[in-house]
């Protein structure tokens, strides 16, 4: 049940993140990605932090490095993402970015059926992409180096989340990364009434919502296969730029995002998320515990 509602919890993030995504591109002519990317951190920060209401004088230096880490790392991933979907659309955009997860499922990875499963998902992102001579390299750079940036946010999410209640973690590094971007804001002030609304809706679509679901998914579901699961990003980034900014899909796009759904629904439907690692770990628990009788005699009356 818990890995049913942390797959639920994955897909209304992912869903959630896309749409803010393709609605905050609508604000690039009037204030750039990097303006975009401000307004958003504000945003998140302004309406986390309340929620969250963290006891600063109380936390440790344990709990506050991966915090500040995760502010940097929100920061540049959100400012190399909206770059690059400004350069090469939000489709190829979010399927570079999302090379990052697969990684992390990679490197995580401790079955065959585990590294078999997230090959594939990654030989669909590059059907997707199919990159060529005529490629933005520049772009596609900052495609790749947001997919670090999410790798570690992925990493640093659950570190943070374990030492941290509720929504603490990604309240505070948004405001860290509200912070890094506060002189591009003041640069931009006054900001249009229209880009402000774009700005802040992809603040709260892409920022609060996906950091506050994350969070919660992370704590029901392993790290490996969260990484995974996000390769349907690239699909919902797709049909996103479609709808919403009438950015058109390719053929051999369409058949990659075919085959990233098909391997997403094949493990979720083997139960990839670990179903023989929680029984081998429930058996081995029952193998260590004493029995019955033995506790009985060993318990004073």
């Amino acid at each position: 049940m818990k890995t049913a509602g942390g797959i639920a919890t994955m897909v209304t993030s992912a869903a959630s993140n896309q749409t803010g995504a393709a609605i905050g591109a609508h604000a690039f002519p009037m204030i750039g990605p990097a303006g975009v990317v401000a307004v958003r951190q504000v945003v998140a920060a302004v309406l986390l932090l309340p929620l969250a209401r963290p006891d600063l004088r109380r936390m440790r230096w344990s709990q506050w490095w991966p915090v500040l880490l995760l502010g940097v790392v929100f920061a540049t991933m959100n400012l190399s993402l909206y770059t690059a979907v400004d350069r090469i659309g939000l489709g190829l955009a979010v399927t570079l970015e999302v090379l990052g997860p697969l990684a992390v499922a990679l490197l995580g990875s401790r079955t065959r059926r585990d590294l078999i499963v997230a090959l594939l998902a990654g030989l669909g992102v590059w059907v997707l992409v199919l990159p060529g001579p005529a490629s933005d390299w520049i772009g596609i750079g900052l495609g790749l180096l947001a997919a670090g940036c999410w790798a570690s946010y992925i990493l640093l999410n659950r570190v943070a989340g374990q030492r941290l209640e509720g929504i603490t973690a990604p309240a505070l590094g948004s405001a860290v990364a509200a912070l890094l971007n506060l002189p591009m804001l003041i640069v931009l002030l006054p900001l249009e009434p229209a880009a402000l609304c774009y700005a802040g809706a992809a603040g709260i679509l892409s920022s609060v919502l996906p950091y506050t679901a994350d969070l919660i998914a992370l704590r029901h579901v392993p790290a490996r296969f969260f990484g995974l699961f996000m390769s349907v990003h690239p699909v919902l980034a797709g049909l996103a730029g479609l709808i919403l900014l009438g950015q058109p899909l390719a053929g051999h796009e369409w058949l990659g995002i075919a085959m990233v759904i098909a391997v997403n629904a094949g493990s979720v439907l083997t139960g990839l998320p670990g179903r023989a690692e929680t029984r081998s770990r429930a058996d081995a628990a029952r193998r260590s515990r004493p029995s019955r009788g033995l506790v009985n005699a060993s318990t004073p009356p």
